[in-house]
């Protein structure tokens, strides 16, 4: 067998040399291993493995692996513009009455304001995640913050009761800046962290468009009061849309300073591996094939959806079921919105250092899904009792769990689907929130209108019981983690020994058994401008 590949026969995991690479009569009794002779051919192209001595050598030829400090500007930068944007979303539903009162229409045609970030995401998500993937972190960053930019400003011409369609203008350009936005988190946390750090840095660029959405629930009942006087409340809305689109703009600026596409170094091995890869063997639609033949992650695709759908559709109608049951609380609903966010925040935050720590994603994601309904089912027969307290109450714990969920989606996609692009993981689940948010809201707001707010929230209930469901056959297919594991073992126990004379002494070790270090190994690792320098075990 050894002859044939030398001569060019290879074999499907051990393709064919290249001709006149020579091979010796191979190691005396009792040795392991296969002795190459060396030739200029063969050494061509040979990398050490990131992470050896000599990777980590100033003057290596293989990349090395370091975090930069830029990672903190950069994720903290995406959290600011991510959080603008997350407030110009909420901003009419957080005070729906008063605008369904100075433009004169009705309380559906406001809830459209909301809703337009989830129809316009839908069919924009597929040419910018190929923009992502082809043109990178910075272009995309880039448009993301000039649309969120320009859709503020021309919301400053809709002044006027006459002037709708032209808050319809800013709010739908605003929406598609959010597109360029919400598959970024478990992208930049990849791109920029290191592999121990990359959960918590996902569940901090999460946690800006949380607190925008925080903001926007107490922010717009404090500054644009519920006034008869339409002149009164054009100007009192006319400050709050400038001040947004001022903050717009500053971020804008600082996103073109500050932000880059990727560090000098990768931070994991992970990412190493992914950076090695030639970029002419990444086919975009068949990523997107491979990743719906996954079927955990189709399967966490609709868990996402309906958990973050029914999230969408508590946000965008938190105003009306408030309202309904405590008349004139107009202050006090945006403060159970901001209840409901910040305790999301906080159990995003704990979540994400908690995975970094654990690695237990499966069981993390299961235990916050069933929180999340009691959570809800908590909220649902709370709200009609007349204490407001108690609703703060309840409201911050479905807020914890079910907001603290979204992070934990994202990091366990990019886990189901290593190597694939996070930004295409992140925006189908994101397509599958946008999809239930539009469906959940529509048919919550018509049961509410019909039937109460407690048949409109156990509506929703049902839909997170089958979600529970669902999450319980996802399978723990950490591809990511495991990828890490195989790179440290190549580290401190590299799968050949390479002698630099006068032979390639080629070991099979146990960690050759590996699929995925198998896997990272073909992206090219060891690799010559003919064929990949690879063993059969």
């Amino acid at each position: 067998m050894r002859d044939s590949a030398a001569q060019g026969m290879g074999s499907p995991c051990c393709p064919a040399f290249p001709r006149g690479a020579g091979v010796s009569a191979g190691p005396g009794p009792g040795e392991k291993g296969l002795a190459y002779q060396e030739t200029p051919e063969l050494l061509e192209g040979v990398k050490p493995v990131p992470g050896s001595v000599e990777a980590e050598t100033p003057n290596g030829p293989g990349p090395e692996v370091r975090l930069s400090l830029r990672r903190w500007a950069v994720v903290l930068l995406f959290s600011c513009y991510s959080l603008c944007n997350a407030f110009q979303w909420i901003q009419y539903g957080s005070i729906n009455n008063i605008f369904v009162h100075f433009y004169g229409v009705s309380t559906f045609a406001i809830d459209w304001l909301s809703m337009c970030y989830m129809l316009t995401y839908i069919p924009l998500l597929f040419p910018v995640a190929w923009l992502l993937d082809k043109r990178g972190l910075r272009l995309i960053a880039l448009a993301g913050s000039a649309f969120n930019c320009l859709g503020a400003w021309v919301k400053l011409g809709s002044m006027k009761p006459h002037l709708f369609p032209v808050t319809v203008l800013g709010q739908v350009i605003c929406s598609v800046a959010q597109v360029f936005i919400l598959g970024m988190p478990s992208r930049i946390a990849s791109v920029w962290f290191g592999s121990h750090e990359v959960s918590t840095a996902c569940s901090i660029a999460v946690f800006g468009n949380q607190l925008g959405i925080a903001v926007g629930f107490v922010l717009p009942p404090i500054l644009v009061p519920n006034l008869e006087d339409t002149e009164q409340l054009a100007y009192h809305i006319s400050i709050m849309f400038f001040i947004t689109a001022a903050v717009a703009t500053v971020l804008f600026i600082l996103v073109i300073i500050v932000f880059r596409e990727k560090p000098l170094f990768p931070p994991s091995r992970a990412q190493a591996l992914i950076q090695l890869k030639p970029p002419e063997e990444y086919s975009y639609v068949q990523s997107i094939l491979r990743l719906l033949r996954n079927t955990n992650f189709v399967l966490l695709i609709v868990a996402y959806g309906l958990n973050t759908g029914c999230f969408y559709a508590l946000s965008t109608l938190l105003n009306r079921m408030v309202i309904q049951h405590y008349p004139g609380e107009e202050v006090n609903a945006g403060r159970i919105g901001l209840t409901i966010v910040v305790s999301g925040m906080a159990g995003a935050l704990l979540s994400g250092i908690w995975l970094d720590k654990t690695k237990t994603y499966k069981k993390t994601t299961l235990v916050v899904y069933i929180m999340s309904l009691g959570g809800l089912v908590a909220y649902t027969f709370t709200l009609s009792l007349g204490h407001l307290w108690v609703v703060f109450v309840t409201a911050g714990v479905l807020g914890f769990f079910m907001t603290g969920y979204l992070p934990l989606g994202f990091e366990f996609a990019a886990e189901l689907t290593y190597p694939e692009s996070e930004g295409t993981s992140s925006g189908l689940l994101n397509v599958s929130a946008q999809v239930f948010g539009i469906i959940f809201t529509i048919a919550q707001g018509k049961i509410i209108d019909r039937f109460g707010t407690q048949a409109g929230n156990l509506f929703l209930c049902s839909f997170l019981l089958l979600g529970t469901f669902i999450t319980v056959f996802i399978k723990a297919d950490l591809r990511r983690q495991q990828a890490n594991m195989d790179g440290e073992q190549t580290v401190s126990k590299p799968p050949f020994d390479l002698w630099l004379f006068p032979y390639y002494e080629l070991r099979v070790t146990p960690a050759l058994s590996s699929p995925h270090l198998l896997e990272s190994l073909s992206l090219g690792h060891y690799h010559n401008n003919h064929d990949s320098l690879l063993l059969s075990p």
